[in-house]
């Protein structure tokens, strides 16, 4: 039976992808700081904290979702934040895959990294998480350049509809109400118009990344990313094809029409 790690496990994509694996037959240890998904095994995981006890674990796989999202104008934004984004976003993520590497590398496994569009795009308020993502998806390439016995693969969905997103939002705005009323008077506009663009968007539903999960995990030759949902993708086509200040001045009329 093939074993496999799924990061940040206790709900939304984690908690749907653990247990869509161990309906599957996989031997699914869920990585969790609370509750585990029935049918896994769950594993105290902090990636912030010591992650030498994963060494233990025989894997065929790593699904390494676990992940926060800090939100708000730099020019403001409190080090450290931008420090605690990085560190679990990113760092933690890199110390799981060291840990898990030697038994991944002997079975000839996969790792499956859950990133985000903000890995390729970069959109106002959001340069924390997007830097934390475009980090991760640095390492993943070098990772996967560095050896041939790992396959590697990018997830990178748009907005998803979990509980997750809708506490990174409430996050969003308790950082932005402790701002002091100059970061309000300069980019109070700019705030509520990305929230409102945040709020009623549509989300995609997990099944859709959970599917493009098990497909990384299964196919013969998965795919080194998988861009999820309609507006991800356009915006992948859009930041890839036009010049820089063209898709600056797209964004900047979509923010101005909200």
């Amino acid at each position: 039976m093939a074993a496999v790690l799924v990061t940040g496990a206790s709900s939304g994509i984690g908690g749907a992808t653990a247990e869509a694996l161990a309906y599957r037959g996989w031997e699914v240890y869920a990585g969790t700081r609370s509750t585990a998904p029935d049918g896994t095994t769950p594993i105290e995981l902090d990636v912030t904290q010591d992650v030498s006890h994963l060494k233990a674990l025989d894997l065929h796989a790593l699904v390494n979702n676990a992940g926060i999202a800090v939100v708000g104008p730099l020019e403001y934004l409190p080090l450290e934040e931008l420090r605690r984004q990085l560190e679990v976003n990113t760092i933690g993520q890199l110390a799981v895959i060291q840990a898990c590497l030697p038994a991944l590398r002997r079975n000839r496994g996969r790792i499956v990294n859950v990133s985000s569009i903000s890995g390729r795009v970069a959109l106002p308020l959001f340069g924390p998480y997007a830097a934390s993502k475009f980090a991760f998806e640095a390492l993943s390439d070098s990772l996967r350049r560095e050896q041939t016995e790992v396959k590697v693969s990018l997830i990178e969905p748009g907005s998803i509809a979990t509980p997750i997103w809708e506490r990174a939002l409430e996050e969003a705005d308790e950082l932005w109400n402790a701002m002091p009323a100059e970061a309000h008077r300069r980019h109070g506009t700019l705030v509520d118009a990305v929230r409102r663009i945040a709020r009623d968007e549509d989300k995609i539903p997990p099944e859709e990344v959970v599917e493009a999960i098990v497909h990384a995990l299964t196919a013969r030759r998965p795919r080194t990313r998988y861009v999820i949902g309609r507006e991800a993708r356009i915006s992948a086509t859009l930041a890839r094809a036009l010049p820089t200040p063209v898709f600056d001045m797209l964004i900047r009329r979509l923010l101005n029409n909200h």
